[in-house]
């Protein structure tokens, strides 16, 4: 079926995160286990608080799911502080861990409050990204990581293409945040460069975007499937999920992860 380990914060709110991170998974067939790496008080509206969690509790979280039940793909999301990616670095190193690993590289709340800073930015780029399988980043974290502004579809090539010379094995740049009718994502990888283009999906139900695909391409990856296959089932589960949005909340509300799943009759 697939065991995926995912690494990320808990959002109160289940739109996103953890939450949303268990969701996907297991909507999509495979086994989801977690190490919470930080509590955010979170709802549609944005990020109220943080409260962090020990490193060496991140790093124990996934030693004991990684030596009793195993992985076949690990996935982090929000990793708030450069302790706690030595911490996951360290989680990575375990002889039990698999060589399939998918980042999100989160840096931003959907409402624009700030999750990271600029040393966990450094400790990402410089040490967590190059052990990625394929990394998500959005326009906005591509900026960052990137150190220039990536701001139309022209951009996104070189842009993919300059986040793959930062060592992971492909690069999956997602467009989104741009203006337009159109939304294009571009895949990069040794084997060269895809691009995904859809017709956008108007909602405001679009919290947790980033962390669903993430993670429904790690679930792909852990059962098997090749990174295009993967990151293609990924994004026509998330569109789906976009569509049959619930509109739960006063902002930016969340997926409809369940829409693979039949009720009981």
């Amino acid at each position: 079926m697939g065991r995926v380990l995912i690494v990320a914060g808990s959002d109160s709110g289940g739109g996103a995160g953890i939450q949303a991170d268990i969701k996907t998974v297991t909507a999509l067939g495979a086994y989801a286990m977690t190490a919470i790496t930080a509590l955010t008080i979170q709802d549609t509206l944005g990020v109220h608080g943080i409260v962090d969690v020990p490193p060496r509790a991140v790093t124990e979280q996934m030693a004991v799911c990684l030596d009793d039940i195993g992985a076949d793909c690990v996935k982090t999301g929000m990793l708030h502080s450069p302790e706690v990616v030595d911490a996951v670095l360290a989680g990575l190193a375990r002889p039990s861990a698999p060589r399939d690993l998918v980042v999100d590289p989160v840096m931003v709340a959907k409402g624009g409050a700030s999750l990271t800073t600029d040393a966990t930015v450094a400790a990402l780029r410089e040490r967590l990204v190059p052990r990625a399988r394929v990394i998500t980043p959005n326009l906005p974290e591509a900026s960052v990581l990137l150190g220039r502004p990536v701001e139309t579809v022209a951009q996104m090539d070189a842009a993919a293409f300059d986040l793959l010379a930062l060592g992971p094995g492909a690069v999956l740049l997602k467009g989104g945040h741009l203006a337009g009718d159109l939304v294009r994502d571009v895949l990069v990888s040794a084997e060269g460069l895809v691009h995904f283009d859809d017709p956008r999906i108007a909602t405001r139900s679009t919290h947790g975007t980033g962390c669903t695909l993430a993670s429904a391409i790690a679930a792909g990856l852990a059962q098997g499937l090749d990174l295009v296959t993967a990151v293609r089932r990924a994004r026509a589960y998330v569109r789906k999920a976009l569509a049959t949005a619930p509109g739960l909340g006063q902002g930016h509300g969340p997926l409809n992860h369940g829409h693979t799943v039949r009720p009981f009759s």
